[in-house]
């Protein structure tokens, strides 16, 4: 399985989580890659057979390279994984010896205010995860990084400040993905077996342009069949300023009749639907610190 590396980034406690709620008896092995876009690029090539990435954060909404290499790629969605997060400053020397703060964008998002607050002066610097600032920030006392508790401990850093994100409750969604291949259908994967009512299903739709009423009508879809659906958002298509892609989410499994029913009329008025997958929805009574 590939993950977001090295050893201690959130992307290895989500994928651990995963794996332990797994009815197999196969042991699993992580590899780990510098960034997303190589985590996804080692699970297209099938260098690893699944991986894990993060794909939404509650602070700081979508992670947009991942939305972007579904897009690009033939990947199917075949789990999810909400994983509390506890951003910690962490480093070797003293709060006032740091000069220069490091994290994955998304960390130094979640921790806005806190750095304007406490080191408003300070060099911040991107690091391709938060585990690998945790590495970085062992070499020289005057860098901190913000990381996990579980990367100090990895890393032997020193946690100066626990809980430092803008907001106490921040959660990231991590999806579990797999290379798609001719033949293969885009349907649930998962050595459990819960209940379809338990599913989720995940897709991304490009509108017919200059077509007024387009999106009221997808969602029409939806909404006259009691579709729940739990997350839409628009991405540029980056073919011109104003174009946009749709990701959605809704309740249900691609093999509910309702559903079926809803794509079929969806496809013939849109320009593109591509379909990522339908996965076990993640049961909010097991996120655990």
């Amino acid at each position: 399985m590939g993950v977001l590396g090295p050893k201690g980034s959130y992307s290895e406690k989500a994928a651990k989580q995963w794996i332990s709620e797994q009815d197999t008896k196969n042991e699993v092995s992580l590899e780990y890659y510098d960034d997303i876009p190589d985590t996804i690029s080692a699970i297209v090539d099938r260098t690893v057979d699944i991986g894990v990435v993060p794909i939404e954060n509650s602070i700081e909404g979508s992670v947009g390279i991942t939305l972007d290499m579904l897009l690009e790629n033939d990947l199917n969605i075949i789990g999810e994984i909400v994983v509390p997060i506890e951003h910690c400053l962490l480093s070797k020397g003293a709060i006032s010896d740091i000069r220069v703060i490091l994290s994955h964008p998304q960390a130094l998002a979640q921790c806005r205010q806190f750095i304007k607050t406490h080191f408003g002066n300070a060099e911040i610097r991107t690091t391709g995860s938060t585990s690998h600032a945790a590495k970085l920030a062992n070499e020289f006392e005057e860098m901190a990084a913000i990381a996990s508790r579980e990367s100090a401990q990895m890393y032997g850093l020193d946690i100066l400040i626990p809980n430092i994100q803008d907001r106490k409750e921040n959660h990231t969604r991590f999806i579990v993905i797999e290379a798609h291949y001719e033949g293969m259908e885009k349907t649930a994967v998962a050595t459990t077996s819960p209940q379809k009512d338990n599913f989720k299903t995940s897709i991304i739709v490009y509108l017919k342009k200059d077509r007024p009423g387009a999106l009221y009508e997808l969602i029409g879809e939806f909404a006259k069949r009691e579709i729940n659906m739990t997350r839409i958002e628009s991405r540029p298509s980056k073919r011109e300023l104003g174009d946009y892609i749709f990701y959605i989410d809704f309740a249900g499994h691609i093999d509910d009749a309702n559903i079926k029913d809803a794509l079929d009329n969806i496809t013939s008025n849109v320009g593109m639907l591509k379909m990522l997958g339908s996965y076990p929805i993640c049961n909010s009574n097991i996120i655990r610190q």
